[in-house]
């Protein structure tokens, strides 16, 4: 079905142009600490709860993405955060536009004369590049949508569109801060490693066959067996239980566990 794309990628300019995101700590509080340089991750909280008023469902960190929004049954809206104004972050907006037409880049709102006009140059950019443009205020969190996408169809890649609704599809509630670094992050693969993990903390020695049915994790024979992580050890033929390593990873991701148990009540049972 053909999508009107002028509708759909014009709801943050002209039906939500602005929006300030609940600040944390409180406004006493963030006058009195002294002015921090801001971080990518740091965008990331106010711009999730500006689409998540939207509509939206969002999650940091989905492959390469640092931002990644999806309603209902609408294409997918991704978002670039960065500290600041530079060629790369163009160039990695152009790169996103393989994936989805709704793609937005994110920076810290400018200040001062000469903050405006780089800002006005770069709404001309992003008009011209077909990217959307928001800015978050570091004082308050208010977040702006300057410029939306406009049509724009360069070369899509399925495969890379595919790849990251699968990764988007598979992750369990949103384990990452949008703009993080790419050591440490919680990916789907993980995420699978982790149900077995909890399972068989819960159930001792148990056939891989009945991990996969009951965790809902069909590929846990293999995962276990190349045991990319070293968490688990066969202990007979079709049988795994929990390497010392293991062992270890249940309390450094006890609350990634936690989670997991929530949203899956079946791994417990």
């Amino acid at each position: 079905m053909q999508v009107d794309t002028l509708n759909v990628q014009h709801f943050l300019f002209c039906a939500k142009r602005l929006y300030v995101a609940p600040s944390s700590p409180s406004e006493r509080d963030t006058a009195a600490m002294p002015a921090k340089k801001t971080r990518e991750t740091d965008l990331y909280p106010p711009v999730k709860s500006f689409l998540e008023a939207q509509g939206y469902e969002v999650k940091g960190e989905v492959g390469k993405l640092d931002v990644m929004a999806m309603r209902s049954d609408e294409p997918p809206l991704i978002v670039e955060l960065k500290t600041g104004f530079s060629l790369s972050l163009f160039h990695q907006g152009v790169e996103r536009l393989s994936i989805c037409d709704t793609v937005y880049i994110c920076v810290p709102r400018p200040k001062g004369k000469a903050g405006l006009k780089s800002l006005n140059n770069n709404k001309t950019l992003c008009r011209r590049l077909g990217l959307g443009l928001l800015t978050v205020r570091a004082s308050d969190n208010l977040v702006e949508a300057h410029v939306d996408p406009t049509p724009y169809t360069p070369r899509k890649s399925k495969k890379k569109a595919d790849r990251h609704l699968r990764e988007f599809q598979r992750l369990v509630g949103d384990p990452n801060t949008g703009g993080s670094t790419r050591q440490g992050l919680v990916t789907a693969y993980r995420q699978d490693a982790l149900k077995c993990l909890g399972f068989l903390e819960g159930h001792g020695p148990t056939k891989a066959s009945e991990i996969a049915k009951i965790t809902g994790v069909p590929t846990a024979r293999n995962l276990m067996s190349h045991n990319h992580y070293g968490w688990f050890e066969r202990v007979s033929k079709g049988i795994y239980w929990l390497s010392p390593k293991g062992q270890e990873a249940l309390g450094e991701y006890e609350a990634n566990l936690d989670a997991i148990r929530d949203l899956y009540p079946g791994a417990e049972e």
